[in-house]
């Protein structure tokens, strides 16, 4: 498992590595907010200290919420009843105390990633909504059996919205996935290239613009598989 610690105090960040990597885990250490909104998307968990010197750790981890569902443990000094209340409600799956038992936080880890893994399903490679087929191993996508001539960035655009089907998903999300910086990274960019790719579809109504959040796709995807000509299709 691939976990990152966000922790700016050197000697807890060192045990913390030690403890994780000696239960066979891969570890990552950051010592900012900042740092970690960009260092959050190769990772399965996150322990989020809420003392940081860049930015409060509750504000972390409401940003982290917007663009990732990946387990987050909260280890922290504050153990007012309203920190964790606070904690746990911004999105946070565990709360623990410093000082912590290292065996007791191994455990915590390994709890909130089984549950995650039980919740998780396999990705579908191929699949439809409504005219639009993709085909994700191939990088290829149509309507009907009209092939789109799309750039990489339009591909990933159409795949990630065409995935959460039926579902808004934010400027956040989407900046995050594509850009790999949901707080930094140009929005100008995703005007363009979703511009692009509504001309390309040429399917109004297809792509809804939810005014102030983000976007999303009409329909259910639904699998598919592929025609001769290469098209993936139902």
């Amino acid at each position: 498992m691939r976990v990152l610690i966000v922790e700016d105090d050197d000697a807890m960040a060192g045990a913390l590595t030690a403890s994780v990597r000696s239960a066979g885990h891969q570890a990552t250490r950051v010592s900012r907010g900042a740092d970690a909104l960009l260092a959050h998307r190769d990772q399965e968990t996150i322990l989020l200290d809420l003392g940081l010197p860049d930015l409060d750790g509750l504000d972390v981890l409401r940003k982290l919420r917007q663009v990732t569902h990946v387990p987050i443990l909260i280890l922290t000094a504050r153990d007012d009843e309203r920190s964790v209340v606070l904690g746990l409600r911004s999105g946070a799956d565990d709360y623990l105390v410093k000082p912590v038992k290292l065996v007791e936080l191994l455990a915590r880890i390994e709890a909130v990633a089984r549950r995650v893994v039980r919740g998780s399903g396999v990705e579908r490679r191929q699949f439809h909504v409504g005219e639009v087929s993709i085909d994700l191993d191939r990088r290829a996508a149509a309507v009907g059996r009209r092939e789109l001539q799309l750039t990489a960035t339009e591909f990933d655009l159409l795949a990630l919205l065409a995935r959460h089907a039926g579902l808004v998903v934010t400027r956040e999300q989407i900046l995050d996935a594509l850009w790999g910086d949901a707080f930094l990274a140009n929005s100008r960019s995703l005007d363009v290239h979703l511009t692009g790719l509504r001309s390309k579809l040429k399917l109004p109504g297809f792509i809804i613009n939810v005014r102030g959040v983000g976007y999303r796709v009409e329909g259910d995807a639904s699998e598919g598989t592929a025609h001769e000509d290469g098209s993936a299709a139902r």
